[in-house]
């Protein structure tokens, strides 16, 4: 018989993953390690202190930019979470149709364009809105991170509707209940997980972009990734590398819950 086919099989497959993995993450520990660095140099250690971590917690500028950036981050997270539940909803539970694809990709179409063309469109857009509204506040912020964030919380939250049996909303409907009763009493509760996987991937996706907030925002709405985007056009201390860690800490334990609750099945 025809052995099946397996990559991890091939010889320097391990090899190859282990040095990929290096790579990858050997920035990532350096910056870390050098956070906790006493002298002011990012490339030449002086012995161990917890000293930019209370330099970056004390720092008003870095406070007020992390204040915004989890307030932008909290309310585009529950408009696109809220959004994206409808969608899931509308595109699982019902018979597929002519164009159902095509919504499939409508709502995902800003994973798949480049970040930056999605930031163009939004800054050419909202420019002209703020000339006729002589409006310019966080609310340009928050709906553009919401557009950008909706597919991020779609995903689990299909995924967790197609992994749900039908029976229990048909039984429902068999003891006459309406449809919002069957979704509020059936759907709802066993879609929690789901919902709050997706709201969780679309705050800490909300809260590391640069891209979209750097063409969107208006003067004096630093966030914290931006903030520490202009400190590195000025200089670079060990204060970038303690803000860079604490933002890596916040943003693994939230993929990490997103991962435990997104792989419950019950």
């Amino acid at each position: 018989m025809a052995r099946r086919f397996s990559v991890t099989s091939q010889p320097g497959f391990v090899f190859l993953a282990m040095l990929t993995f290096f790579l990858l993450y050997l920035p990532v520990a350096t910056l870390v390690f050098y956070s906790f660095n006493a002298g002011v140099s990012v490339a030449i250690w002086e012995g161990f202190s917890l000293r930019w971590y209370h330099t970056a917690m004390a720092n008003e500028a870095v406070q007020e930019a992390a204040l915004r950036s989890a307030f932008i981050a909290f309310i585009a997270a529950i408009i696109a979470t809220i959004s994206a539940t409808m969608a899931a909803i509308a595109t699982t539970r019902t018979p597929e149709y002519p164009g159902l694809t095509f919504k499939y990709a409508f709502i995902n179409q800003p994973l798949m364009v480049p970040e930056i063309v999605t930031a163009v469109a939004l800054l050419i857009v909202f420019s002209r809105i703020k000339i006729w509204t002589d409006y310019s506040g966080l609310g340009y912020l928050i709906a553009a991170h919401t557009a950008f964030c909706i597919p991020f919380a779609y995903l689990p939250i299909r995924a967790r509707l197609e992994s749900m049996d039908l029976t229990l909303e048909r039984a429902a409907a068999d003891l006459y209940a309406t449809p919002f009763q069957a979704f509020r009493r059936i759907t709802l509760p066993l879609l929690w997980p789901g919902i709050i996987a997706g709201f969780m991937l679309a705050f800490v996706t909300s809260l590391d972009d640069v891209v979209i907030t750097e063409f969107v925002k208006s003067g004096g709405q630093e966030t914290l990734p931006t903030y520490m985007l202009g400190q590195l056009r000025r200089s670079v201390t060990p204060e970038i590398n303690a803000i860079s860690t604490i933002f890596l800490g916040i943003s693994v334990l939230f993929v990490t819950i997103f991962f435990l609750i997104s792989r419950k099945k019950n």
